[in-house]
């Protein structure tokens, strides 16, 4: 209980994602609108507008959610128990693509805002080192996460305030400006871009509407981790949403406002942030304050995915759907394994797309709002179930979200899929079918290991032991004597002759050390050593049903690491070739060298 968040810092913990997405959804609106020239750009308000009332739709959705699933109403929980296993699988599918995306695309964009300082500041060259500068974001906020959800959320909850404040601060100023000025309307620098190739149609608006729909990423995160609050936790949760949903929602419409009367558009150089910071404070300590209170919530917005991933990866994991290494939490309390995959999969990610985090936003998007029409489908489908007082407008404002999410979620598959949503499309079911894999593995495990059908257990009638030798010396006579105390008069001992001569001397030294265990010298004229011994050992198991073989290894451990790297491994190529011979038991005996 004392690792339990109150509103403000679990505000930064899980709202850092949607917080932080005003940096670069504006940006991507315009990104499209450019295309067809300046006529496009005002579009970026209306646009907006409709975002934002699409965003009050799923933010109020989602409220519904955390007091019907106060232990944590994810997108999986929610479809898994309402709509069946597939659509559950499906939503925790699209979810963990998402989550990786979601620390990719942030933390690239965090990297576009300080390249965007220091080009500001006269240091273009920073931008040739932007996935560098990704990948060490990526290690500290892994190793920051490892440390534990309380000491994360108090170190993120003051990057995530600054930037409020500030990105507050910037609109109300940039407002005030452009209202003393009669709310003129700068001309954009469309020349930098370049980029002017679209004809404005329904298809364009269409585009540019599913781009600045990643506005919306991160919005179920509060719903995810409702367990993770002071108590009373849907109460608290609830709370920090409707905040988050406000904050969100002003900012985003705000920072569309500005871009459209600053004249801001997309540039290689600068972010549109960038671009209208210059002009509302120059390039001074107040440009500098925005710039790194933006870098540092975009970089910090991965914290959303590290409290999510490894929460929804353990709760598969708790259902068979994921190794079980995923449901084991380390001295922290916090999923250590899943915050360790997370980190991996992003850091393959931004060295992929060389972290330009627009080129990864046409696979954004597409994952959340899959999760986000499967959990409001299943939440009318557990109000028409549960009847609760109130469930009719309940119904109702999930049917309401679901839907708008449905219609979203079809134009982002639309206008994306040829820019690279066929990728996300492909792997979501590939994961489904890797999660089922999984599941049919372990239930084929806890079926063989069940007790039950299980008759009385017999004794050990016969046991047999081989003890395979390379030669005679100290490292061989311990496990001579370990294998005849298993079996005193049923114990044999292997030698592979790869070599006439060391043959010769092992027949000498045998009769003097051998303790009168017969030898058996396995021929091997093609010089395989580990074939013979396989072949031999199959002849002997086959000999009777009610016994059990053991083999014996004698091994010599050296005193330093490095050591091992001077001998060869053969006993682990043994082991490694036993390991899935049924009803075969390999022991190995050591000799530790001394220094």
């Amino acid at each position: 209980h004392n690792q339990r968040l109150s509103k403000r810092i679990a505000l930064a913990v899980f709202s850092s994602d949607a917080l932080s997405s005003v940096a670069y959804a504006s940006e991507a609106i315009l990104f499209v609108l450019v295309l067809a020239g300046p006529a496009a750009l005002p579009l970026v308000i209306p646009l907006s507008i409709a975002i934002v009332v699409l965003l009050l739709i799923v933010g109020f959705s989602y409220r519904q959610t955390i007091h019907a699933y106060p232990n944590g109403g994810g997108a999986y929980i929610v479809a898994h128990e309402n709509l069946g296993e597939i659509p559950g699988l499906i939503a925790a599918a699209s979810l963990l693509i998402d989550y990786v995306l979601t620390v990719a695309v942030s933390i690239s964009s965090g990297v576009f805002a300080i390249t965007s300082l220091a080009a500001a500041w006269g240091y273009p060259t920073l931008g040739d080192y932007r996935v560098e500068i990704a990948l060490v974001c990526i290690a500290l906020i892994t190793i920051i996460n490892l440390r534990g959800v309380k000491e994360s959320g108090a170190i993120f909850s003051v990057p995530t305030y600054i930037f409020i404040i500030s990105m507050v601060s910037m609109i109300v100023f940039g407002l005030f400006r452009v209202s003393l000025g009669g709310w003129v309307v700068a001309a954009p620098a469309l020349e930098q871009t370049a980029r002017q190739a679209e004809p404005l149609g329904v298809f364009l608006l269409l585009r540019a509407f599913a781009a600045g729909c990643t506005a919306l990423t991160g919005v179920e995160a509060i719903s995810n981790g409702v367990p993770a609050f002071q108590q009373p936790e849907s109460k608290n949760a609830s709370k920090t949403l409707l905040w988050m949903i406000v904050t969100l929602g002003c900012m985003f419409l705000g920072i569309s406002v500005l871009a459209h009367f600053y004249g801001a558009v997309p540039r290689e150089d600068q972010s549109v942030i960038a671009q209208i910071a210059t002009q509302i404070v120059g390039t001074g300590p107040l440009f500098f304050i925005i710039q790194v209170a933006t870098a540092l919530i975009l970089v910090l917005a991965a914290n959303t995915s590290y409290a999510d991933f490894p929460r929804l990866a353990s709760l598969l994991s708790r259902d068979r759907f994921l190794p079980r290494q995923f449901s084991s939490r380390g001295d922290r309390l916090v999923f250590s394994n899943g915050i360790l995959a997370l980190g991996v999969f992003a850091a393959l990610l931004v060295i992929a797309f060389n972290a330009r985090e627009q080129a990864m936003l046409p696979l954004y998007a597409i994952g959340v709002f899959i999760s986000f029409t499967l959990s409001q489908f299943g939440m009318v489908l557990h109000w028409r179930r549960t009847r609760e007082p109130g469930w009719k407008t309940s119904v109702l404002i999930n049917g309401l979200g679901a839907i708008m999410t449905a219609i979203v979620l079809s134009v982002i598959v639309i206008t994306k899929f040829s820019q690279g949503a066929w990728a996300v499309l492909l792997l979501t079911p590939i994961l489904v079918l890797i999660f089922r894999a999984i599941h049919r593995h372990y239930k084929d495990v806890a079926r063989q290991l069940s007790l039950e059908k299980l008759g009385r257990v017999q004794a050990v009638r016969r046991h047999t032991t081989l003890v395979l030798v390379s030669g005679v010396h100290r490292g061989v006579i311990p496990a001579l004597e370990f294998a005849r105390s298993l079996a005193p008069d049923n114990t044999t001992a292997l030698f592979v002759d790869l070599d006439a001569e060391q043959t010769n001397r092992l027949k000498t030294k045998w009769e003097q050390w051998g303790s009168g265990i017969p030898l058996k010298i396995l021929e091997s004229p093609y010089r395989s050593l580990v074939r013979p011994i396989m072949r031999y050992i199959d002849e002997v198991d086959a000999e009777y049903d009610d016994d059990v073989l053991s083999v014996i290894l004698p091994e010599f451990i050296p005193s330093k690491w490095w050591q091992h790297l001077l001998h060869n491994q053969t006993a682990l190529a043994i082991k490694a070739a036993l390991l899935f011979r049924k009803n075969i038991v390999v022991i190995s005996v050591p000799y530790h060298l001394e220094r």
